[in-house]
């Protein structure tokens, strides 16, 4: 009885501490807007502010990252609907149905709907967290570099929900996608690929700048021949959603949240494969949705808001549990916690309980800042949407150039962002989808370099090799999932065709 209400204690601290709401509260708000920065991406920020901490307690320190992680994930989706740039790599499906929205008008419908299912899919995260964290951490340990290769492939089944309805086109898109993902050293044996004797080329293809450019900048080439359109007023009357619309997207809502913690509680997987994966489970189980996918469906919004939040939490099990990072924002978070004299894995929760829950407390007040936070400043950021193109498509090039040069201060980035603007422009003149691009330069090195690794443990033996994966609990069950999708993503074309 005694544990049980010291851990509500220490639960309930960030709630209770004046310093310590504010230092939440701080960390959302700049976080939204950090976020909603194409090229900001809340690694950085955290990495930056990290410094300042060095002298706090552990516990200010942790209360201002978690501010700015869920701000941040959260912020991305506001640059996508408005302007097609994704803010954040997990907003890249926010995109596709997001602008589409803002396009028609529903662009304050739309952020105040994603604030609302995003809030949701963090609380989601939390109660995760809190309940299941010892269980989905031992999951997670189980995973092999087979495992780690079939959810990649799983994730390149996505180009399907991509593709615009030209799965050919979408293959095309994810191959070329996968082949730019191959530029740079080798990650196992440090030969360069693709570099064709040039050193800026051994990097390998930055997919922050590639997604700036693929979105951003191929939008910014395809408005140009849209000046003398009208400019689309945007409904901001009403930004907080109906009750009807609310309880009609909850059940998606509660699925992808779910479906957000399990993907954020792998090593190395992170928000935007959830959202992406989210993205797709709608897509395939929504069959009437009021606009089609791609054209302005909620449920398209709805989906991968709720996965890329709720992730979130699930980022945090594998960290606060195992000491191996969800993401690149809980590595981060790691050297954070050994900076103030923690060690992160099994041992934490034995030795510092008290820190567990008063994780667990602080996250669930970022969710709370973010449902106050969501709301604010809504109708000037529709606005945006309303500004004159000759003044707006030059604002987003700049922003677009600040911010692939702000993710390592190199120029490079910007030729990268360039280049893949014109490639987009192209691709989307042709009618190819730029989504499934992205897909392959994120999932494509995480194949590669898996494969390789499972081909190793199985000493290159390939019968061996396909043996381990009928003789693993987790590899066959993942083994029967990726064909299932791949048997309902085939009846879903053909029904569509129909």
């Amino acid at each position: 009885m005694n544990d049980i209400l010291m851990n509500v204690t220490y639960f309930g601290m960030s709630f209770l501490d004046p310093y310590l709401m504010f230092l939440t509260a701080a960390g959302v708000f700049f976080g939204i807007y950090v976020g909603a920065i194409p090229g900001l991406s809340v690694t950085m920020a955290v990495s930056i502010l990290i410094s300042f901490t060095f002298k706090w307690g552990v516990n200010e320190a942790l209360a201002l990252i978690a501010g700015i992680y869920y701000g941040g994930v959260y912020g991305g989706s506001r640059s996508a609907i408005l302007i097609n740039v994704p803010g954040a790599p997990a907003a890249i499906a926010s995109a596709l149905d997001g602008y589409p929205l803002a396009r028609l008008g529903e662009a304050g419908r739309a952020i105040g709907l994603t604030t609302v299912m995003g809030v949701f899919g963090g609380f989601i995260g939390v109660l995760c967290l809190a309940v299941g964290a010892p269980m989905l951490s031992s999951l997670a340990l189980l995973f092999a570099p087979r495992d780690f290769m079939m959810l990649a492939v799983w994730g390149l089944l996505l180009v399907g929900s991509l593709s615009g309805g030209t799965v050919s086109k979408g293959i095309f898109a994810g191959a070329l996608g996968i082949l730019f993902g191959t530029v740079g050293l080798d990650p196992l044996t440090a030969e360069p690929r693709f570099t064709f004797g040039s050193v800026q080329l051994t990097a390998g293809a930055p997919y922050v700048a590639a997604m700036i450019g693929l979105f951003g900048v191929s939008e910014v080439l395809v408005q140009l021949h849209e000046l003398s359109f009208p400019v689309v007023k945007q409904r901001v009357s009403k930004l907080l959603p109906s009750w009807r619309l609310i309880r009609k997207y909850l059940p998606l809502a509660s699925r992808c949240s779910v479906l957000g913690v399990v993907v954020g509680a792998l090593p190395g997987a992170g928000g935007d494969i959830a959202a992406l994966m989210a993205y797709d489970h709608a897509r395939r189980t929504v069959r009437n949705p009021e606009r089609p996918f791609g054209e302005g469906a909620w449920e398209g919004i709805v989906a991968p808001e709720a996965a890329a939040v709720g992730s979130v939490g699930g980022c945090y099990i594998p960290m606060l549990t195992l000491g191996i990072p969800g993401d690149a924002v809980t590595a981060v978070i790691i050297g954070a916690l050994y900076i103030h004299g923690l060690k992160p894995g099994p041992m934490l929760l034995l030795e510092t309980p008290h820190l567990f829950w008063f994780t667990v407390g602080n996250l669930a007040l970022s969710c709370v800042w973010l449902a106050i936070f969501g709301f604010m400043g809504i109708k000037l950021f529709a606005r945006i949407v309303e500004i004159p193109k000759s003044s707006l498509l030059p604002m987003i090039v700049v922003l677009s150039a600040v911010g692939s040069y702000a993710i390592e201060n190199n120029p490079v980035h910007i030729y990268w962002m360039l280049g893949f603007g014109v490639a987009g422009y192209f691709l989307k003149t042709y009618g190819y989808q730029v989504g499934p691009v992205i897909l392959g330069i994120i999932l494509g090195p995480l194949l590669d370099s898996n494969y390789r690794r499972a081909m190793i443990s199985a000493s290159n033996d390939p019968a061996q090799f396909v043996l381990e994966f009928f003789t693993s609990p987790v590899s066959l069950a993942l083994l029967f999932l990726l064909t299932l999708t791949a048997f309902r993503g085939q009846k879903f074309e053909r029904t569509e065709d129909r």
